[in-house]
């Protein structure tokens, strides 16, 4: 993933800023990201499902509101209807770019704004939210006893987990209208709709009224014991891998066809982690899988290590070869099942004669149905014919260059 940093006028000309994570292979579709209430562009969710959705194709425009994190003005003076209308900013400035969204994205009360923004952004073709409540004047539910300061003084602060945020009477009375039942019901996009049942900042009632008022298509799928934040890197991850496979039920991700030379295509792997090993990989903007290492290894274990995947590929290519001869001899193979260990031992060991170690590779093989034994000593020997084998027997040449900057 490439990031992109630039500003682009919000709705009263302060210049917002703005990060736009770009796939490192094609670009399929684009999504906008709204982050939540007096929150930033850089939370831990907004950049793991930025880097996820990039991964697999989708450019993600993530931005500060007006008067927050880098972008220019006075949050103070902000409502709800002016973060709507950032938003609506934001689209033009992809618009612009030749990349108008395709998906939009809200966490919290961001999650509130892409609601009342999808009417007003005609490209857009889904819509998610993430820990959204259902009316916007939730968020004043935080405020305490500033709410009457607000009201006799025009503005105060309001202590926000532990941050001073200076809140202004016309985002108090802005929230209070703004009603989004209207909004929602005219979505006529497809909804995916994101809460976690212990949420104590939103409550989870609020993603069962954005979901009845909703039409269809329509889906919900819980965040468990995450917080309202999503702060923990394994919620962010479900919930980047949840939205990338809704993603593709109702976005066009047509891939361009393979490069010559490589018939199927490009496995990319980016880093996901840098403070560990856990890896994205990515093969066209259908399939993707974790790569990890276990945490005895520095590693979270939320996905195969190398070797796994190696033994995997081995295990997967030895199955499909089985069943494939078996199909067109018209045998009673009714179910293959291959069990893959790896090591590394000495080569005598291996049946080689030096005393280095080579990687030596296990294969179990179960077959299953009324085959006689002929056809099982046959299926056997079909196994060393699978291609992965010879692949992994024969001397390979792997070709390593530097990428461009």
């Amino acid at each position: 993933m490439t990031t992109e940093r630039f500003t682009f006028p919000g709705h009263d000309g302060s210049e917002l800023a703005a990060r736009l994570d770009m796939p490192e292979g094609p670009h399929l579709a684009t999504a906008l990201f709204a982050h939540c209430f007096t929150c930033s562009k850089d939370i831990h969710a907004a950049r793991r499902i930025s880097g996820r959705l990039a991964a697999m194709g989708l450019a993600v425009l993530r931005f500060d509101f007006t008067g927050l994190g880098h972008s220019e003005g006075e949050f103070a003076n902000t409502t709800f209807t002016t973060n709507v209308d950032d938003l609506v900013a934001a689209a033009g400035a992809l618009k612009d770019r030749g990349m108008a969204p395709d998906l939009l994205i809200g966490h919290s009360l961001g999650g509130a704004a892409v609601l009342r923004a999808a009417g007003q952004i005609p490209s857009a073709r889904a819509v998610v939210t993430l820990s959204a409540p259902f009316d916007p004047d939730h968020v004043t539910r935080n405020f305490g006893g500033a709410l009457d300061r607000i009201e006799q003084e025009g503005s105060a602060e309001v202590d926000l987990g532990g941050r001073p945020v200076r809140i202004g009477q016309a985002f108090v009375r802005d929230v209070a209208a703004a009603k989004l039942a209207p909004a929602i019901a005219g979505l006529n996009r497809a909804l995916l709709v994101m809460h976690a049942p212990r949420d104590e900042i939103v409550g989870i009632d609020n993603a069962r009224e954005i979901f009845v008022a909703a039409k269809h298509p329509k889906s919900f799928v819980t965040l468990d014991d995450a917080d309202h934040l999503i702060s923990d890197a394994s919620d962010a991850e479900y919930a980047a891998e949840v939205i990338s496979a809704w993603a593709r039920r109702y976005l066009d991700l047509t891939p361009p066809a393979p490069p010559r030379g490589a018939p199927e295509g490009i496995v990319r792997v980016s880093e996901a982690d840098a403070d560990g090993f856990l890896q994205d990989i990515q093969s066209g903007p259908e399939h993707h899988v974790l790569a990890d290492e276990p945490e005895a290894h520095g590693g979270t274990n939320r996905g195969m290590s190398p070797y796994g995947f190696l033994s995997a590929g081995l295990g997967a290519c030895t199955s499909m070869t089985i069943r494939m001869y078996a199909r067109r001899k018209g045998w009673p193979l009714a179910h293959v099942r291959v069990d893959v260990s790896h090591d590394k031992v000495h080569a005598q060991d291996a049946g080689g004669k030096s005393g280095s170690k080579v990687d030596a590779f296990h294969r179990v093989i179960r077959l299953e149905g009324d085959l006689d034994a002929d056809q099982r000593e046959r299926l056997l020997e079909i196994a060393d014919k699978c291609p992965v084998h010879q692949t992994l027997e024969r001397e390979n040449v792997i070709k390593t260059e530097l990428a461009e900057d």
